[in-house]
């Protein structure tokens, strides 16, 4: 595959830079650490493929939520008390139990528990995507972005497949050559990846693509129902309408079988339109 299919951020191309350090050569930098956290809950299978894929690449601390959080977006605690409790999921591996949002465990993890920055923070591995308008409502993205606001290096990392027996093979596979290159190449404080990755055998998968985020929406239906006694209730549905159909996008390149890797921020000013309105407006 040609290197506008393996990207590093930089140049494109994830095989020609030296690869991390294999076991048995001696190196006198510390273990990097690594913060994990997720929006699925602690105990979700994705969570421990994470652990899995990346536990001998530094320290591990993980620390996520007691329970589901999808759909929270950059929500924060205010108002009511976190509680954290340390518990014992993997050998080796810090592990506490938050109470709170993904975002809050960011917070928690720096200020309480790590008493410093991590060397990068992943998020994931979620159970469905996170490509396109999706990121907006993510409350894995959130957590990653806000290591990135934190000056963190991080990823927010997808698998497509809602099934609570998903394969995490393929996941486990992409998820580290990506963390490796995080690792071995000097990366801007303010990196924020938005990985995705196709459901099915790693074999099916094409490569790894840098792409843009597709325009893309929900439409969304609100189904009206009713409760035993009587009074009604809404429940929201939607079907995922892709706007473009551009080789650029995260919605191309997962449709056919690539992986997917969007860099993301936290400024979401319109520059072109800010120029535009300089321009145009008289105040």
């Amino acid at each position: 595959m040609g290197p506008e299919e393996r990207g590093c951020l930089k140049c494109g191309n994830f095989n020609h830079h030296s690869r991390m350090p294999t076991k048995g050569k001696k190196s006198t930098k510390p273990a990097p650490i690594i913060l994990i956290t997720n929006d699925d809950g602690l105990t979700a299978p994705g969570i421990a493929n994470l652990v899995e894929a990346v536990k001998d690449l530094g320290k591990i601390v993980v620390v996520a939520p007691d329970k589901p959080q999808s759909g929270m977006g950059h929500a924060v605690t205010i108002g009511f008390p976190l509680r954290m409790h340390r518990v014992h999921l993997w050998e080796g591996v810090e592990s506490w139990s938050c109470s709170g949002t993904p975002v809050d465990c960011v917070k928690l993890a720096v200020d309480k528990i790590l008493h410093r920055k991590p060397d990068i923070c992943l998020s994931g591995i979620n159970h469905g995507a996170n490509h396109s308008i999706n990121v907006i409502y993510s409350g894995t993205m959130s957590a990653a972005i806000e290591a990135s606001i934190e000056n963190i290096p991080s990823a927010g990392i997808s698998l497509l497949d809602n099934s609570i027996e998903a394969d995490f093979s393929a996941a486990r596979i992409f998820t580290r050559m990506i963390v490796e290159r995080m690792l071995s190449t000097k990366a801007d404080k303010h990196l924020c990846l938005n990985v995705n990755i196709p459901k099915g055998n790693a074999t099916l998968i094409k490569g790894i693509r840098v792409c843009r985020q597709a325009y893309a929406k929900y439409e969304e239906d609100f189904k009206e129902r009713k409760d035993p006694s009587g009074k009604k209730y809404y429940w929201l549905t939607g079907e995922f309408k892709n706007l473009e159909q551009s080789r650029e996008t995260d919605v191309w390149a997962l449709s056919n079988n690539y992986v997917s890797v969007v860099p993301v921020q936290y400024d979401l000013t319109n520059y072109h339109l800010k120029n535009k309105i300089e321009k145009d407006y008289t105040w």
